[in-house]
């Protein structure tokens, strides 16, 4: 898979874990994939959330990883790595 092939296939994870984010006021974009490692920033009330590391650990990493199985690890960009 290609550089952007991998950039659609993490977005369509994203697109499916956004409604979630969403429905508790918050959103996730997509920084940057270098090689195995996705960055994201959480947005909206996912940044003060107490459970966002669970969040990003069991929802975000989890279905990126169904997505694009070559990920080994997501990241959010203020520096808290899962």
């Amino acid at each position: 898979m290609n550089k952007e092939e991998l950039k659609i296939n993490v977005e369509q994870a994203l697109q499916e874990i956004r409604p979630f984010l969403e429905a508790d006021g918050g959103n996730i974009s997509l920084i940057d994939i270098t090689n195995d490692t996705v960055s994201v920033q959480l947005e909206g009330n996912c940044i003060g959330c107490s459970v966002n590391q669970m969040t990003l650990k069991n929802g975000v990493e989890a279905t990126i990883k169904k997505h694009a199985p070559q990920i080994k690890r997501v990241i959010e960009v203020n520096g808290i790595s899962f």
